[in-house]
């Protein structure tokens, strides 16, 4: 049987720290050095040159407030604070790649979606197609307090948000501009055709947009879409308009039957279930030798905050691990933040039980998803294990320190997964989508929800 390809993205965030509390105090992470653009561009340069496929961005409006009913923890430990916006990043990194796709966070609660079309097509319009929106509804209720948004803060409710938002995204994105409306005629005096760019007239229950979206077709006009909920819900919204997804759990098996399950919903969504990209959460730390891997583990495992991961793990949670013992088992409990975290936890296998200190000491490197340590060939087989037997499509790499972890993965695993054809030697020619899942396919397929609002003539929209 034919190797499958593995897809791989680089997992950060616009702060200090990102998944791995306390190691900003290593003295070889640069972490520190988010808030300036030539840190991100070092990045993407050296992303491109070990040819992952995009750069993969989170992000939080708010603040970890739940561990021990405040902020100070938080803060005193910049677990994710504090953080920059995510957006304002890609531009110059694109103009300083050609190939690296960049998938920007954004939540559906805290942007009207009018505004956000607009600011998603001129990135697509600057990076020549290499956009993708991982669509969050956001959990942090430090955040929601700010914009007033009231019940619609409930898990439920912030589904149903999200499902019109993209909804009007979809409108502005397919069906407000004609592929040749605009013209730039020099002879006429016809820039834009107007009978060419129509109105969407979306009147909804959260939203209201009557006008025309500003921009004209970017290259892929709709971003490439990702999503990341684990929940029942959140896995229905994704099997309707993710084309990629992203999931994290310690273990296999919780990842296997999330992939199983998803898969059977796309089905039922009418959709190929393999039209959709999984990755998983996976941190390398790797050696030339097993043996140094191991000690560079040992060392890095020195600099974990143990109240940084419960102050990370309760804002994610939403479940207060300062009011437990260290040797407490951790048990899953019903909340508003992030559903799916405590089943992965509490679902992770069998045998498998993690008391808080565990707990911690797991998501001290790399949040949630495994840590896999090795020489560069033992990673290589470490991630062709877990392509093989839960069935994901390629990984979201976390960082234990930056850039050292990614400059590690570049320079002795990507050449090893080169040489058994697991990742390509070179770029496939086109955009994010195309890049992604083959020459010509720029636009949303056919079977996609978003497909239905293209405008297929000046006076009908397909819907």
């Amino acid at each position: 049987m034919a190797k499958r390809r593995i897809y791989l993205n680089a997992f950060d965030m616009n702060c200090v720290g990102h998944q791995s509390p306390g190691l900003w105090r290593h003295p070889e992470d640069e972490s520190h050095r988010y808030k300036e653009i030539a840190y991100w561009i070092e990045l993407a340069q050296l992303l491109e040159k070990g040819r992952f496929d995009g750069l993969f961005i989170a992000d939080v409006i708010g603040i970890y407030d739940v561990y021990g009913g405040g902020k100070e923890t938080t803060i005193q430990e910049a677990t994710q604070v504090p953080v920059n916006d995510p957006i304002l990043l890609v531009s110059a990194m694109a103009h300083a790649t050609e190939h690296l796709g960049f998938g920007i966070t954004c939540s559906t609660t805290f942007e009207h979606p009018y505004t956000f079309a607009r600011r998603i097509s001129t990135l697509d319009h600057l990076s020549k197609g290499r956009i993708a929106w991982n669509i969050v509804t956001s959990y942090l209720e430090s955040g929601t307090r700010n914009i007033e948004i009231g019940d619609k803060f409930q898990h439920e409710a912030r589904y149903q948000i999200a499902e019109e938002y993209v909804e009007v995204c979809y409108k502005l994105w397919e069906g407000s501009w004609e592929d040749d409306a605009v013209e730039r005629n020099t002879a006429t005096g016809v820039f834009t055709d107007p009978a060419k760019v129509h109105e969407i007239n979306h009147e909804g229950k959260f939203f209201n947009v009557p006008g025309i979206h500003l921009s004209e077709p970017s290259p892929q006009r709709t971003p490439v879409l990702y999503q990341a909920g684990g929940s029942r819900t959140g896995k229905r919204f994704a099997a309707k308009h993710a084309e990629c997804t992203f999931i994290s759990a310690p273990t296999k098996e919780p990842i296997k039957a999330y992939v199983e399950d998803l898969r059977a919903l796309i089905a039922e969504e009418g959709r190929d279930p393999d039209e959709v990209k999984i990755f998983t959460l996976l941190t390398p730390v790797v050696g030339r030798t097993e043996e140094e891997a191991w000690a560079k583990y040992e060392e890095l495992s020195q600099y974990i905050s143990y109240e940084g991961a419960l102050a990370l793990l309760s804002g994610w949670s939403g479940v207060d691990f300062s009011e437990f013992d260290p040797d407490d088992e951790v048990k899953y409990i019903e909340t508003n933040a992030i559903q799916s975290m405590l089943q992965n936890i509490t679902k992770s296998g069998p045998d498998k039980k993690w008391t808080v200190r565990e707990l911690a000491a797991f998501a001290g490197i790399g949040g949630l998803g495994p840590v896999v340590v090795g020489s560069p060939e033992q990673v290589a087989d470490a991630l062709e294990e877990w392509i093989d037997e839960t069935g994901i499509d390629g990984f979201n790499l976390a960082y234990a320190i930056t850039p050292g972890t990614f400059k590690d993965f570049v320079e002795l695993v990507v050449p090893v997964l080169q040489k058994r054809g697991l990742v390509k030697t070179e770029y496939e020619l086109g955009t994010y989508r195309e890049k992604l899942f083959g020459p010509g396919q720029a636009l949303l397929p056919e079977t996609h929800a978003g497909a239905g609002y293209r405008r297929e003539t000046s006076n009908k929209v397909r819907l």
